[in-house]
């Protein structure tokens, strides 16, 4: 039997008992691991319980419960507004459990508890009511080719689709994949991060309850090598979508390439460019800036994390961002007034520290932080480095901490040769009040997104996705349902006779 995960919170911000079966999640039903094997799940170092370990084998069940589906209950047996109805309700679900779902967030990936309550609960929720609005809107068009031949497109779904999410944000991240595969009518084989998977585990008790057919949503945990490299590679597998590391990106790609060259979409890592012109309104700007790079504990592929400013208000801004970032609170996700936890993992907290390290040895200046937060846990100091070069690891690299640096720039053609001086185009910004100059700045900036006057506002109807390294094709927005059809051109001829 599956391992029944029983947690009582009791603190500032929350107080209540989970308790919920974390076994894998396959054709509606919860079961162990083919291997009866399980995954310590650890919070901030500390053993919290342990989740089944999927399998290959366990992918092969899933993407069996998953074709019966879509075959039977699912994809085209199941109309568009039926799709929306239960896409709702689930929305309706993870409203009523909003608290729960927030608190199991704070814990799953360290992020404050009242961020994730009023941040990711509601992200993720709008994202699913979103795109519940479009289920019975997947249309096709009528093609005008001669009066003999009546031509006509469908938009119809792929089939089983497979979905691999990260752990920076576990909840949102598995409502913007789910939303619109499920509403053109696919069947997912999901995967979500073996260092965060208490939300999506405790999203297939509310998918459940909210009626969908069994195999339409199959979650099974385990590792990247393992389950992520079978979701990758397997046959009956017609689409995969991803979200993390540029690295883990490059691998999905080969395993597609050399298996049945699946439909792909890849959300993959940013550095991203935070423009601070003269004319900056500073008090927005810096709050903008602390909240783009920080937020998340540093964890987020569109962390602004080059921070330019021009050089005529750059001693003022210094000086307010630096008093901006040591107001920062960083502690318990627990607490009333933290803005910043733990990174997720020793092994993210290794990780950022040895860019940390790095930026000290190529010669860069720690303006404040730089080190170790207290003497327990995965906490990081707020850090900005000054007096960086082009080539400095900090510069380049993607650190995935709460680690900026800020670099003073002379003009509008200066600072955009440095911004697109990157292997990455995920995200950037522009602060100014010359609407002029932030349209004709915001152009020239090789990114997916682009924010003015404000940082990381992203809502449902929006696209989201990169340039460059940073990604192929689009979430969010209509442009994601496009990743989840197929076209099919139907030709009906009329009247051309041929002897």
């Amino acid at each position: 039997m599956p391992t029944t995960f029983t947690h009582e919170f009791n603190t500032p911000v929350y107080k209540g008992k989970v308790s919920f079966n974390t076994g894998l999640f396959i054709n509606g039903q919860f079961v162990d691991g083919s291997d009866g094997t399980t995954i310590e799940y650890r919070a901030n170092g500390n053993v919290i319980t342990s989740v089944s370990e999927g399998t290959p084998k366990d992918v092969d069940l899933a993407v069996e419960a998953a074709e019966k589906a879509f075959e039977t209950t699912w994809g085209l047996n199941c109309p568009g507004n039926k799709r929306g109805i239960l896409l709702n309700k689930l929305a309706l679900l993870m409203e009523e459990h909003a608290d729960e779902l927030g608190a199991l967030e704070a814990l799953d990936n360290g992020k404050a508890f009242n961020i994730a309550r009023k941040g990711d609960i509601g992200a993720a929720v709008s994202c699913i009511r979103y795109f519940a609005g479009w289920a019975d809107k997947i249309s096709g068009r009528v093609i005008e080719t001669t009066e003999d031949k009546f031509t006509y497109t469908r938009h119809e779904p792929i089939g089983v689709v497979g979905q691999i999410i990260p752990w920076n944000y576990p909840l949102v991240m598995f409502a913007w994949k789910i939303a619109p595969a499920f509403a053109t009518g696919n069947a997912v084989v999901l995967k979500p991060s073996e260092f965060t998977p208490l939300t999506a585990i405790r999203m297939c008790h509310l998918v459940k309850e909210a009626g969908f057919p069994p195999g339409v949503l199959n979650v099974v945990t385990g590792y990247g090598n393992t389950v992520g490299s079978a979701i990758s590679s397997h046959m009956r597998i017609h689409k995969v979508a991803f979200t993390g590391s540029t690295l883990t990106g490059r691998k999905i790609m080969e395993a597609v390439a050399k298996s049945n060259l699946k439909n792909i979409t890849l959300e993959l890592g940013g550095k991203s460019p935070n423009i601070i012109f003269n004319d900056a309104d500073i008090e927005q700007a810096v709050n903008w800036a602390k909240f783009g790079v920080f937020f998340n504990q540093g964890q987020s592929c569109i962390a602004g994390s080059r921070i330019f400013v021009q050089e005529g208000i750059y001693d003022e801004f210094l000086k307010r961002f630096t008093e901006k970032t040591q107001s920062i609170k960083v502690g318990d996700p627990f607490a009333s007034d933290t803005f910043q936890g733990p990174q997720v993992s020793k092994i993210q907290y290794d990780r950022v520290m040895e860019y940390i390290e790095s930026g000290k040895k190529d010669g860069a200046k720690v303006h404040i932080g730089g080190e170790r937060h207290g003497n327990e846990g995965y906490f990081i100091q707020p850090t900005i480095f000054l007096d960086t070069k082009p080539d400095m690891r900090i510069v380049k690299e993607e650190i995935f901490g709460p680690v900026s640096v800020v670099i003073k720039f002379k003009d509008e053609e200066d600072v955009v040769r440095q911004a697109n001086d990157t292997v990455y185009g995920l995200a950037a910004a522009v602060f100014t009040k010359d609407v002029n100059r932030a349209i004709t700045t915001a152009h020239k900036l090789k990114a997916g997104t682009v924010w003015v006057n404000c940082y990381s506002m992203i809502t449902p109807n929006v696209p989201f996705g990169g340039f460059k390294q940073s990604g192929i094709g689009r979430e969010m927005g209509e442009y994601a349902l496009h990743h989840y059809t197929e076209v099919k051109a139907v030709n009906v001829n009329l009247g051309t006779k041929i002897m």
